[in-house]
């Protein structure tokens, strides 16, 4: 029986959610400010509940993320929301924290996990590990070249989540940077805006041509890569090496424009799926986002074309 190809993308509200699931998107990725790390926009629980009773009754699944680095002050509060979750039904969570995984163990909680380390996740043979504590599936690192994931592929025990389209994260650190910049030049910070619309970046010295953006919530600060993700032409590829979970990252695509874009992979998927996604169509709908795309922020495939053996 060949398998289906499922399209995950972020949401920031409940509106955007209703819009994703009516164009065709399969699985919706949503979270709090607390336990969620990089969500578009911190939910209330009241929105968490509230879009997964929509995707349910749209026949369509929600994944929470509990991916955040769990010190010792969250793991105290982590059973409530866990809690929460099991209760509303959620389809699974994502976790990065081997912590959260002890207590999903320890006390019985049938949540299922998508094992989620971040730039951590880059082997079959970590995959297989947590799939072997439990994992149903797991989200590959972004720095993953075309040739590592073709010998990946053979290996996997689980299903992994590849970014498809939107940012990737390179570096972060649990202090809150950008507040301490402006404390430190004495300006407020609610005047001059933080998180994804505030456009911050910093550049390397002599080269112009950086833009890594930072993202700033509560669980620290994040810097993203110079070029967000956009696979459109290399998805055949992708869903013939095997990698049929596309994740889709609206972080710094906010809106209806987000939605436009999710709707160009549903058609990619669809095409995919029968056998017709031919070189031009590949090429009209990846023009297509690139349209879409906000004109401020650059793409590519990232380390796709890359040969590893260059990669430091």
């Amino acid at each position: 029986m060949k398998k289906m190809i499922k399209i995950t993308a972020t949401a920031e509200s409940i509106e955007q959610a209703r819009k994703l699931l009516e164009i065709g998107v399969d699985n919706l990725n949503i979270g709090e400010g607390e336990f969620g790390l990089r969500v578009p926009t911190a939910l209330t629980l009241d929105e968490i509940r509230e879009i997964t009773r929509m995707a349910h009754e749209a026949g369509k699944t929600v994944t929470v993320a509990v991916n955040a680095l769990m010190h010792v002050e969250k793991m105290e509060k982590i059973k409530p929301f866990l809690d929460f979750l099991q209760e509303i039904k959620v389809d699974r969570i994502t976790v990065g924290d081997a912590g959260v995984v002890f207590v999903l163990q320890r006390d019985g909680y049938t949540l299922p996990f998508v094992y989620d380390a971040s730039t951590l996740v880059t082997s079959a043979r970590q995959v297989n590990f947590w799939a072997a504590q439990g994992a149903i599936g797991a989200v590959l690192a972004r720095e993953l070249p075309k040739e590592e994931l073709e010998i990946m592929s053979t290996h996997l025990d689980i299903p992994t989540e590849i970014l498809v389209y939107g940012a990737t994260v390179i570096h972060q650190s649990k202090r809150p940077l950008l507040q301490n910049y402006f404390n430190f030049i004495k300006v407020d910070s609610e005047n001059v805006g933080k998180g994804r619309q505030a456009n911050h970046f910093i550049s390397e010295p002599k080269k112009e041509d950086t833009h890594y953006s930072i993202f700033e919530d509560q669980q620290g600060t994040h810097i993203f890569a110079n070029d967000d993700i956009n696979m459109m032409t290399e998805l055949a590829d992708l869903s013939q090496m095997g990698y049929q979970n596309w994740k889709l990252d609206g972080i710094f695509t906010p809106g209806d424009g987000f939605v436009e874009i999710a709707q160009l992979f549903v058609e990619a998927k669809i095409l995919v799926e029968s056998n017709q996604f031919t070189l031009a169509e590949a090429t009209r709908l990846d023009e297509a986002v690139r349209r879409l795309h906000p004109a401020e922020r650059t793409v590519s495939h990232g380390f796709y074309d890359i040969n590893p053996a260059k990669i430091k």
